[in-house]
């Protein structure tokens, strides 16, 4: 009995860094189910009530998204269904619109605080009510907080202003009813401000000028007042909100990049006149250009009051006639020059603006969870991508000797070299597509070198050979990616390779990591990255048995991705309905694993066949790897056979999305972590 106890204390620690989950701490979930009961139980926690249940593996949905890391919560976002619908608050509770008398917002934030790693916190239409507490400022880890349209009502808390990695400020719709805080300037990172719809009064605080970091900056619906100061020195203001409230002063100056200003129902004074002739606007003034030349301008945000997002001018409705300029600047510029979705014009607005965490766009930072994970991948010690010469190449490959190779597929050669200080490469040659000239094939080479996730092979650097040619020429494009050096996921599949095979909890490992870098370069970056020509043997794994994906987002620089059936890469009868469907090669993946190479290469009905027949046990017993039999239970063999027979079904309207995947193969290791548990006892 004593040695069992034993091999039961070294074995969970190790399954668990096998399998890289991590269990949430019982303190976390004690906080969260009392959050549940201050929250008086809303029908979209009524999951949280399972306490078999790890809280992190339930799925996203739209009124409830939890994100954990290293066995706590770091983005809890809530919406309910209370929305603000009327005219005024006394600050009592109010029967079916806000949460009952007996709730406290003191205790509440009480024990808010206690999830200390909180990064993201949103709180949306949840019939909170009462003051906002100063003990908000404990939250100390946000990045972003929103508690637009609930019950709040008093001073915006002073505290807030300790709460320095705050990036987005959102408190809409509530009844503050106190003066605009002049504290705003405490808030370095501050890129977002919005207090719409409130009760706010007096000055418009000066503070806000010194907030360069702001891109939006929205305070309509108040009863803000007096003289509205100079606006140049945010730089990076795009979008400003002041209308509706008390401002009498003459318009002053604007910031040179903004993109929107609404400003009605104001009393300001003066008359600008602007020139705006020979754009692309919606107004049937000064000759703007036809539609066919025009692009839409991708606009994320939606705007109260019915605003017209095509008009970039705000207008001074029945007072006073302005807009504030707006310069495209080479908008039109080779406008032949597409590929996939993706118009050269977009790649240039997006490497213009690169300017912020791990080289992206703070265009693309449009919510704090991205912001976090972004960076959090930035501090983890990924070089940057940088330029190579073609005679660094040429020394570090022997001059592509033959030697070097160590594969040749529809991407072209892949090169093992060493670089001038010792560091092992890969070196993947791509032949270019003949329509990129070589500014255009720079600025996708930009795009692809921003791809930064734990689990993608990382992209080193580039060398785009020009042949010498002049700057519409392109022969080839070398990617140099760092060397992972354990093999692919394939050659561990089978009980024929001549190294160790993985067992079940293993090979679930590597699947839910492949999925993150997937879910990644489908939502991580602007815009995604599909088509991704997912295959066994492009996972790749590192000395510590980490995967990696390889050969990802090549479908923008290379027209071999739309050659979907050859070799066998791709299902035969069941090709995939889009080009991007990424989940569908991911299914084979999935099958692979569960049957092993040498079944899962047919991808024909037979073989699909034989899967629906893995519905029941005893059907298990012949298309199943042994390897899988023997080290899986019944129950997270189950789960996992039910989400590949969705990914590869020939609807592709019917598949799931990696979400549902990522949570489905996070669940079936949780199942298989308990019969495992159980075995030992």
């Amino acid at each position: 009995m004593g040695y069992c106890s034993l091999f039961l204390l070294l074995c969970f620690p190790w399954s668990f860094l096998i399998t890289g989950t991590h269990q949430l701490q019982s303190s976390q979930t004690q906080v969260l189910l009392q959050l549940r009961k201050h929250l008086e139980y809303p029908a979209q926690l009524e999951f949280w009530n399972n306490h078999g249940m790890d809280l992190c593996y339930l799925s996203p949905s739209t009124q409830l998204n939890m994100t954990c890391q290293d066995n706590v919560v770091t983005e809890l976002r809530m919406t309910g269904d209370k929305p603000v619908k009327v005219n005024s608050f006394v600050g009592f509770a109010i029967t079916n619109k806000t949460l009952s008398g007996n709730f406290s917002m003191d205790s509440f934030v009480i024990t808010l605080a206690r999830l200390t790693s909180l990064r993201v916190l949103s709180l949306v239409s949840l019939g909170i009510w009462g003051p906002l507490p100063d003990k908000i400022h404990r939250l100390s880890s946000l990045e972003y907080l929103d508690l637009s349209s609930n019950y709040l009502f008093g001073s915006v808390p002073p505290k807030i202003s300790t709460m320095v990695k705050l990036q987005t400020l959102k408190l809409d719709d509530n009844f503050f009813n106190d003066t605009v805080p002049a504290w705003f300037d405490s808030l370095s990172n501050l890129t977002i401000l919005s207090l719409r719809n409130n009760q706010l009064k007096g000055p418009f605080p000066s503070s806000i000028q010194r907030v360069t970091t702001l891109t939006d900056l929205i305070l309509s619906g108040n009863d803000i007042s007096g003289k509205l100061p100079n606006l140049d020195m945010l730089s990076k203001l795009n979008m400003l909100d002041l209308s509706e409230n008390s401002l009498d002063s003459d318009l002053p100056s604007m910031p040179k990049g903004l993109v929107m200003a609404f400003l009605s129902n104001n009393s300001l004074s003066g008359y600008r006149v602007v020139k705006f002739g020979g754009n692309c606007l919606s107004v049937d003034l000064h000759h703007q250009h036809a539609k066919s030349s025009c692009i839409d301008v991708p606009v994320k945000r939606k705007h109260s009051g019915g605003k017209n997002m095509g008009v970039l001018v705000g207008v001074l409705a029945g007072i006073f006639f302005f807009i504030v300029l707006l310069a495209f600047g080479l908008v039109m510029v080779r406008k032949r020059y597409f590929s996939r979705g993706i118009p050269e014009q977009h790649l240039l607005h997006k490497a213009e603006q690169d300017k912020s965490v791990a080289g992206f766009s703070s265009e693309i930072f449009s919510s704090a969870r991205f912001v976090s994970e972004a960076a959090k991948l930035g501090i983890q010690g990924l070089p940057a991508c940088r330029s190579f010469t073609l005679e660094e190449l040429k020394e570090a490959t022997n001059n592509f000797n033959n030697s070097s190779i160590l594969g040749d597929g529809s991407y072209g050669k892949l090169y093992k070299g060493i670089l001038e200080n010792g560091t092992q490469v890969a070196i993947r040659c791509v032949p270019s597509s003949k329509k990129y000239s070589m500014r255009n094939l720079k600025l996708r080479m930009d795009l692809l070198a921003k791809l930064r996730h734990p689990h993608l092979v990382c992209l080193l650097g580039h060398c785009i050979d020009g042949g010498g040619q002049d700057d519409y020429r392109v022969n080839k494009v070398f990617l140099v990616y760092e060397y992972v050096s354990n093999g692919n996921f394939r050659a561990y599949l089978s009980e024929d390779s001549p190294g160790k095979v993985l067992n079940w909890s293993e090979r679930l490992a590597v699947l839910i990591s492949v999925a993150k870098a997937i879910h990644f370069l489908h939502t991580g970056v602007i815009p995604g990255f599909f088509n991704n020509r997912l295959k066994a043997n492009n996972i790749l794994l590192n000395e510590h048995g980490i995967a990696k994906l390889s050969d990802y987002g090549l479908s923008i620089i290379s027209e071999a991705a739309g050659n979907c059936g050859e070799n066998g890469e791709e299902p035969k009868s069941w090709q995939m309905s889009r080009l991007e469907d990424d989940v569908c090669s991911f299914g084979f993946i999935l099958l692979e694993s569960l049957v092993g190479p040498s079944v899962s290469s047919r991808r024909d009905k037979l073989a699909l066949d034989e899967l629906a027949s893995c519905n029941s046990q005893e059907g298990r017993q012949k298309p199943l790897n042994p390897i899988v039999l023997a080290t899986s239970s019944q129950e997270s063999l189950s789960v996992v056979i039910t989400i590949t027979n969705k990914c590869i079904c020939s609807e592709s309207w019917s598949r799931p999305s990696f979400e549902d995947i990522l949570w489905n193969l996070q669940y079936a290791v949780q199942v298989q972590a308990t019969a495992d548990g159980e075995q030992f006892r």
